[in-house]
């Protein structure tokens, strides 16, 4: 993991990626695993999505480091987090992602608990 994520290109990006796979190790006590050859990927669960019905495994957390920003995929519903969200400053989101563009630009703590809630949800 250590080689994919030292190949990227920006430095700010790849010293938040480092950040975000401690977190995320600590968070699971799992390994990381490497999904699509982009996302590094924390546990596994199966999925069924609620609109289309479609099932997939899937893992549990992770992140992406893309070139726009950092994709994060906590498998949490956006609307029971909005108290959090509102607290952890400049993002985006979409459907099941969290996108931060840099993390000295939120609050590090309230990520810290959205990653160990997400981690601990079943």
């Amino acid at each position: 993991m250590h080689d994919f994520i030292n190949a990227i290109a920006d430095e700010q990006k790849r010293k938040d990626s480092f950040v975000l796979l401690d977190m995320m190790k600590k968070a699971t006590g799992e390994e990381p695993v490497l999904w699509s050859s982009s996302i590094i990927g924390f546990g596994n669960v199966h999925y069924k999505s609620p609109t289309t019905g479609r099932e997939v495994d899937w893992l549990r957390i992770g992140f992406a480091p893309r070139k726009a920003n950092l994709s994060l995929y906590l498998m949490v519903n956006i609307k029971e987090q909005e108290s959090a969200l509102k607290k952890l400053g400049k993002h985006k989101t979409g459907a099941g992602c969290l996108y931060i563009n840099k993390l000295e630009v939120i609050d590090i703590k309230v990520l810290k608990a959205m990653i160990d809630a997400a981690a601990k949800k079943k």
